[in-house]
């Protein structure tokens, strides 16, 4: 395309598929995975990677100290989104693995293994069956940066590395209290984690090296590989403080492992705000409209601008008006639909709220094949949405808006001219929230990767959460 000739002219309808379908993330993932393999026969190659179908699939590496947590939070993360546990010293017991006996041979010795043996164990393992449809989560490796750069070179890339850290001492204290089960190889603590089952712990037994001296030696080793791994991945890594329950740590990083990389795909947003009445989507779309320059699409006001105009559509919209009924679906869905084929729409985006009523509309909306990539259920008490609508006011003499509780007059001669617009007439409100209230549920369910957010908060507490799920792609909730 020419760049002079922006803005582009893109039917919707290729946005919107290449949205649905992530052509963007399956096509880098495709070529990283060409000039990672450099297969003879790349054609071959991409068939076969893009039928593995695993581009969502957890790849995850977490480190740490010793004693910060590692081995239980991976295998949370493992049993949570059912990916395969990989720890690098269970590898060299493996018959399986073609280079495990010459590991097993260099421990015999009482040598150290070296690094690309590590590598290559690894490797070969994450090209198993488990590995390549469920993902995998790493416990404690790489542990040097010359490690991580092994890893790249044979292609080994995690989307997300997870690392832990806490104080020296809190780990020291940690460490020396620790046991593990020689069957299953959990890892309980004396003080922290005891087992309820008598059994379990009788055959406890404590690890090597965690004694005081060992695991300071220890702790100042991984403090000296540390930076130089973060800076390995230092596009896709997350710092988290294990000196906290382990269920918040859990929670952190389950969450960043969830979450997905920024892309550099084209993105125009659509979004729609659902709520009830003085649930706050006009003032919502007002500050997304000044701040990323997306269309403000008022569904009522857009109806009164056609009637306005008295002429064409707006003729069949007026009786409408006229009598309080709500216009007909047809009607109003040509207006919209023309609305959202003008070029700023396409261009820049748009956020519409008023519209759809009901999952009737919704249906119709999707028909014209222009669907919302962010839909946003504002929730709101109904005695919290009374509050805000029936007690406003404005004055007819400056225009200004007032409220008896958040922003009283100061002036009683201004207090004594405030007049209140009918639909504020409570009413006329609850009518209103008792109709959402009656289509919320279908409304949820059509729109059923949609967020929902707790509007009664400061409305720029609202907006914040709103404008993350914007400039951040959203998280895997399926894995």
């Amino acid at each position: 395309m020419d760049a002079t000739s922006k803005p582009h002219q893109i039917p919707p309808e290729m946005g919107i598929y290449a949205e649905k379908h992530n052509i963007f993330q399956v096509m880098q993932g495709l070529v990283e995975a060409l000039l990672v393999s450099r297969p003879a026969n790349p054609i071959d190659f991409m068939i076969e990677h893009l039928k593995k179908n695993n581009e969502e699939v957890p790849k995850v590496f977490i480190v740490g100290p010793p004693a910060s947590g590692k081995t239980t939070i991976a295998r949370w993360i493992c049993k949570h989104l059912s990916a395969t546990y990989l720890c690098p010293k269970e590898l060299v017991c493996s018959k399986l693995l073609k280079r495990a006996r010459e590991a097993a041979a260099y421990q015999a010795r009482g040598e150290k293994i070296p690094d690309e043996l590590w590598v290559h164990l690894l490797q070969e393992r994450m090209s198993d069956v488990d590995c390549e449809t469920l993902g995998w989560v790493v416990d404690g490796f790489p542990q040097t940066r010359k490690q991580a750069l092994e890893l790249q070179t044979l292609g080994v890339l995690p989307r997300h590395l997870v690392v832990l850290y806490a104080p020296d001492t809190v780990l020291i204290e940690r460490n020396l209290g620790k046991r593990v089960d020689p069957f299953t190889q959990e890892v309980y603590h004396t003080t922290f984690d005891w087992p309820v089952d008598f059994t379990v712990q009788k055959r406890l037994v404590k690890p090597e090296d965690t004694s005081e001296q060992a695991t300071a030696r220890r702790l100042l080793e991984n403090h000296r590989n540390m930076p130089g791994i973060i800076q390995t991945y230092q596009d896709c890594h997350k710092a988290i403080n294990a000196d906290q329950p382990c269920v918040d740590v859990f929670a952190q990083a389950l969450n960043f492992v969830q979450s997905r990389p920024r892309s550099n795909a084209p993105f125009t947003p659509r979004i729609l705000l659902l709520g009830p009445p003085g649930s706050g989507k006009s003032l919502q779309a007002a500050l997304l409209s000044q701040k990323y320059g997306v269309v403000n699409i008022a569904f009522g006001d857009l109806l009164r601008e056609k009637m306005a105009g008295n002429m064409g559509v707006g003729e069949f919209i007026k009786p409408f008006f006229e009598r309080g009924y709500p216009v007909n679906d047809n009607i109003a869905l040509h207006v919209l639909q023309e609305r959202l084929e003008q070029a700023d729409c396409r261009s820049y985006g748009w956020v519409l709220h008023g519209f759809p009523r009901d999952v009737d509309q919704a249906l119709l909306f999707q028909q014209i094949g222009v669907e919302p990539n962010r839909v946003f259920f504002l929730n709101l008490p109904t005695e919290v949405g009374l509050q805000r609508l029936c007690q406003r006011a404005t004055d007819p003499v400056t225009g200004e808006r007032y409220h008896t509780i958040y922003k009283p007059p100061v002036e009683e001669e201004v207090h004594q001219r405030l007049r209140r617009h009918p639909k504020d007439n409570p009413l006329q409100v609850e009518r209103k929230t008792d109709i959402y209230s009656h289509q919320l549920p279908d409304l949820e369910e059509h729109y059923e990767d949609s967020i929902c957010l707790n509007a009664d908060q400061d409305p720029y507490t609202v907006f914040e959460y709103i404008e993350s799920c914007l400039v951040k792609p959203l998280p895997l909730c399926k894995l």
